[in-house]
């Protein structure tokens, strides 16, 4: 969290407003938004200065030194909700059980993914948001370390009012500025929400089956094939290297069974899966359990960049529709590192030629890999997740 002094708000208050005035308005009346919109969403709105990563004007960002999402945290930690997620779930499946046919029947997707992410995001609509979404996306926008990410949003929300689909003051979000019970940005909203209860408009504050049926058409929007599993937990030898793992590096699902890669539990591949594509998933790398999944885990990746993110869901959403199963694997205990730690670690590695997909202290597949890789090429025992010996070494 950014610490700012009295005299500095106060400064930052005066900016905000001049900056509204002269830089946002304009852009937003050439989008079509009235200037009695624009008015009514930033009312009495001053910067939000206990958001995270903000930059104080004419600074520049730096790398925080804590991650504050859980997405990027210790990964066997993430799972903790899992079983609060499905249980609710479970318990809301009768009453909402014509709602979910209908919409698996029209978009596709499985009810128990839907739920799932419903949990998961908002806890079934009983959780607080309690945030003004200009006041979030104002302030980000202003100041944020992705400031023209949050522009666009902010613009999208305001299209929303305008188009009478929500009025401002209905306009609650999370500290990220997400909308509702499914957490979708305002672009989101005007891309995939659905009024699947007929009364005119998609209410995704207030509304289960608009909730319900917008995660379903996000989900369908970016390519979930019905009828194809998420994926599979599997057992990796030794001699298969973890730095295959990725979206870009897929294979026939016979070809990874081929070289030693199997079902836990013994089952096998299903014959028409094995045909298919398919992708090797270590989001721990080889201190956790390990997946082939299919095209249909990272789209639901897309609704938050995050492999532990789309693993919750879709393994909650076996357990939903099969019983509280855990994963064979087990959760390893791995360093706790600062983000910052890690972000210099994917400099260095970097700086030899690797592709960490941005030196932002996230370790994701790219970084995991590249770590797996330089290990090997470096006598190491290749474990592809981030430690305090490869942050000390890449220094």
């Amino acid at each position: 969290m950014a610490s700012f002094t009295p005299a500095a708000a106060a400064q930052i208050d005066d900016q905000f407003r001049v900056w509204l005035k002269s830089d946002l308005w304009p852009e937003a009346r050439k989008r079509g938004i009235s200037q009695k919109t624009f008015d009514a969403a930033f009312a009495g709105i001053k910067p939000n200065l206990k958001l995270p990563d903000l930059v104080m004007p004419g600074t520049r960002p730096k790398t925080p030194k804590k991650q504050h999402q859980a997405e990027f945290g210790s990964p066997g930690n993430y799972f903790g909700p899992l079983g609060s997620v499905t249980a609710g779930a479970r318990a809301r499946t009768a009453r909402n059980a014509r709602t979910l046919a209908a919409i698996e029947k029209r978009f596709g997707v499985p009810g128990e993914v839907v739920l799932a992410i419903w949990g998961r995001e908002s806890g079934f609509g009983t959780a607080k948001i309690p945030y003004n979404a200009f006041e979030v996306l104002g302030t980000k926008a202003f100041m944020a370390t992705r400031k023209e990410m949050f522009r666009n949003e902010v613009l999208a929300a305001l299209e929303i009012v305008e188009r009478g689909l929500a009025d401002a003051k209905s306009m609650k979000s999370s500290w990220a500025g997400a909308l509702g019970q499914p957490q979708f940005m305002p672009s989101k909203y005007l891309r995939h929400a659905v009024d699947f209860d007929g009364d005119g408009h998609p209410d995704i504050w207030n509304s289960t089956p608009d909730t319900l049926a917008s995660i379903a058409n996000y989900l369908a929007h970016y390519g979930w094939v019905k009828g194809r599993d998420w994926g599979f937990e599997v057992t990796v030898p030794a001699g298969v290297s973890c730095a295959l793992e990725g979206p870009d590096r897929g294979r026939k699902i016979a070809d990874w069974a081929a070289m030693g890669i199997r079902r836990v539990g013994g089952k096998p591949f299903p014959a028409a899966e094995m045909r298919a594509e398919g992708f090797l998933l270590m989001p721990a790398g080889r201190n956790g359990p390990a997946f082939i999944v299919t095209p249909n885990f990272y789209v639901l990746k897309e609704y938050n960049q995050s492999d532990l993110y789309a693993l919750f869901i879709a393994h909650g959403a076996d357990r939903i529709a099969y019983g509280d199963r855990s994963f064979a694997g087990q959760w390893g205990k791995v360093d706790e590192l600062y983000r910052s730690d890690i972000a210099a670690m994917q400099r260095g590695l970097e700086k030899v030629g690797y592709d960490v997909g941005g030196a932002d202290g996230l370790p994701g597949f790219k970084t995991r890999r590249s770590i797996g890789d330089w290990q090997a090429k470096n006598g190491r025992a290749a474990t592809c997740f981030p430690d305090r010996g490869l942050v000390e070494a890449m220094r």
